[in-house]
């Protein structure tokens, strides 16, 4: 779909909208980012994936990938309150080594891969340089991240604690990187914004999530507004 057309779609879609649904769809757009994203492998626990999509959304993460390995991606709707509606989300099933298959794409796209890891050699969240975007990894519930994704790694970051235990829930390691990157990142001069095109992809998207029967009105608006061509007349030899 052309840009022109898909733009006008977008006002179309939004003309079923109330103003305060419009505002906000357009406000939640402004703020969302892929300069971060998030990468979680093998989680077994449905409430810990969907507790992590759901603090991706919330703080303006629009990109999350879905590593499996033993265990089968699900969400548990009570969890996610919607947060899956609104993100991007990319699925790597459990074959061909998944992890190293959506490390390489990231890469590819310029992304440096920074794994979660509390030990002595990794940085300190504050210590972590964010003018490159950024893909934090994070490993299943008992174990953490494979040895295969630590390798692959540009670097690893650590949380600061001061109790006795010496880890956070999944769930929570999540909020607490990402939260504090999207907000160091907003007090930057650094570019996290997404681009026009994303903007418009996204926010064509969420319109059509947001109004009742969207493949109908965008059937009913094709219709209304390109002209059908003329029958040809065939003429007898």
């Amino acid at each position: 779909m052309n840009h022109t057309l898909q733009k006008s779609l977008t006002q179309y879609l939004e003309s079923f909208l109330t103003e305060d649904r419009k505002s906000l769809l357009h406000k939640v757009l402004e703020n969302r980012t892929r300069h971060i994203t998030v990468v979680v492998e093998d989680l077994y626990q449905t409430q810990n994936i969907s507790a992590v999509m759901r603090s991706c959304e919330c703080v303006g993460v629009q990109d999350i990938h879905i590593v499996e390995g033993e265990n089968d991606f699900q969400i548990h709707k009570a969890i996610a309150m919607g947060a899956d509606k609104w993100l991007t989300i990319k699925h790597y099933p459990k074959e061909n080594n998944p992890m190293l298959t959506c490390i390489n794409e990231l890469k590819a796209k310029g992304y440096a891969i920074v794994a979660t890891l509390p030990d002595d050699n990794s940085c300190f969240l504050e210590e972590l340089p964010l003018e490159k975007p950024v893909t934090f990894l994070f490993g299943t519930e008992l174990t953490g991240l494979s040895k295969e994704a630590i390798a692959a790694a540009d670097k690893t970051v650590k949380i600061p604690m001061h109790g006795f235990t010496n880890s956070f829930n999944i769930s929570n390691s999540v909020a607490i990187i990402v939260s504090y990157c999207i907000e160091k990142l907003r007090k930057s001069s650094i570019h996290w914004q997404l681009s026009d095109e994303e903007k418009n992809e996204l926010i064509f998207d969420w319109v059509q999530k947001s109004v009742n029967k969207p493949e109908l009105l965008i059937k009913r608006y094709l219709e209304e507004s390109i002209p059908t061509p003329p029958a040809k007349i065939k003429r007898r030899s």
